[in-house]
């Protein structure tokens, strides 16, 4: 019996999804000059002339010189320059040294793009529905991907403009307007013996399954995102200053890094604080969320507080019945918002659970019970990095809309500032 064909609909609403998530990788791009496309800032960040391409080389490397048999390659070179991680794959260029490349040029990239879009949308219009079957959910997996890297765009180009002697401003936001902050409430949850893990047929990473029992002791999380305001408090309570409050490597870090407040925040001679953003440099408003910390810094706040940060199950099941709604990329705003006063946004009394910073938990990134990657290239994208970073929860206001779920795993290492990364405290009850 032959298989049953599959509704022109999938087909199209697969090659909308592709179409819409290209163009808002370049729609990230508006207000760059191609002079600021091309710099990388540190050897963690890459260009965003990189991003644009790799994400291009993805659905080259995996999808259309394996899949479509008339496609032939932009630029063979391009294997070697736009590889990531994927050893299986071949030698790539250092990563620390993607900064160095003036060549291939900003409009050699974009070009680069238009022949794998191109190629990319015949394929979808014309495969067997046997071939589509298979093919999409590594299509799938592509445009997850691209939206991991848009958000990653958006921090990395932010590293960059805030090394300028005066920050451009990319998003107008209109006049600075200091809010005041939502008083901090707890909610309970009683624990017991809980599941976690990805649940539903929609995509998800392979480090999201497989779906497991775990037991939590009751808890407590504050309702909303950790202030500005309540951060400057530590720092003026002299949190910088004093090693009781870090963990030995984070006290390590304050040191040899010479922390002395987020990332992006600065003291003026006359005691006032601002904050470089992608609106330009602004009055610091205490009732934003804390945003551009690592977790040393969110660890050591908590500590300071008499509470603690939330174990990654915590977060999740306290997060599992909630909308994923809130400050996203779509907001354009590309910037936390601070919490309204009054009534929540959330069935159980939870603010800020998606979008505006990505909350740091306590959990180290480690795989789940009977997790096994995938054979071959694509399972290098997860199970390789499980070792030395941590997990965070929640999305960011750089995190694209329908990328991020309550079992979302992102990681980084815990020294990691340059992400929209942020805090909420958890305490035992």
């Amino acid at each position: 019996m032959s298989a049953p064909r599959l509704a022109q609909s999938d087909r199209e609403d697969l090659a909308q999804r592709y179409a819409l998530t290209r163009r808002l990788s370049l729609s990230l791009t508006d207000g760059l000059e191609a002079e600021d496309m091309v710099i990388q800032s540190m050897p963690e960040a890459s260009p965003t002339k990189w991003h644009l391409a790799h994400t291009s080389w993805f659905f080259e490397t995996f999808i259309l010189t394996p899949h479509a048999a008339e496609y032939r390659p932009f630029d063979e070179s391009f294997g070697y320059l736009f590889n990531s991680y994927y050893e299986a794959i071949g030698a790539r260029h250092p990563r620390p040294e993607r900064g160095m490349l003036s060549r291939p040029t900003l409009r050699q990239v974009l070009a680069y793009r238009g022949h794998i879009d191109q190629a990319m949308i015949a394929l979808l219009g014309q495969c067997n529905d046997a071939t589509f079957a298979a093919l999409e959910p590594l299509i799938d997996l592509g445009l997850h991907h691209e939206q991991q890297h848009q958000e990653l765009l958006v921090t990395d180009i932010k590293t960059v403009l805030a090394r300028q002697h005066h920050m451009p401003v990319l998003k107008q936001l209109g006049p600075s307007v200091l809010h005041q902050a939502a008083k901090l409430r707890w909610i309970d949850f009683p624990g017991g013996l809980i599941e976690i893990g990805h649940d539903s047929d929609g995509f998800a990473f392979d480090n999201e399954s497989p779906r497991h029992q775990t037991y939590l002791m009751p808890f407590r999380l504050a309702d909303r995102a950790v202030s500005n305001g309540e951060y400057l408090a530590f720092i003026e309570n002299g949190g910088y200053r004093q090693a009781r409050f870090w963990l030995s490597d984070g006290w390590a870090a304050v040191n040899a890094q010479s922390w002395q407040a987020p990332l992006y925040w600065r003291q003026h001679d006359d005691g006032r604080w601002t904050i470089r953003t992608l609106n330009g440099e602004r009055p610091l408003d205490p009732a934003e969320p804390v945003c551009h910390v690592s977790y040393y810094e969110a660890d050591a706040f908590a500590a300071w507080a008499f509470k603690r940060l939330p174990r990654e199950a915590e977060w999740e099941v306290a997060a599992r019945e909630l909308p994923v709604a809130g400050n996203l990329l779509d907001s354009d705003r590309l910037h936390p918002r601070a919490a309204e006063p009054g009534a929540p946004n959330s069935g159980n009394g939870l603010r800020q659970m998606f979008g505006d910073v990505w909350e740091w938990t306590q959990s180290a990134y480690l795989p789940y019970p009977g997790f096994h990657p995938p054979e071959g290239a694509i399972g290098e994208y997860n199970g390789k990095f499980m070792s030395g970073q941590m997990v965070l929860r929640g999305g960011s206001c750089a995190t694209p809309v329908g990328h991020v779920r309550s079992s979302y795993r992102n990681f980084f290492p815990p020294a990691a500032r340059w992400q929209f990364s942020g805090i909420r405290l958890a305490e035992d009850l």
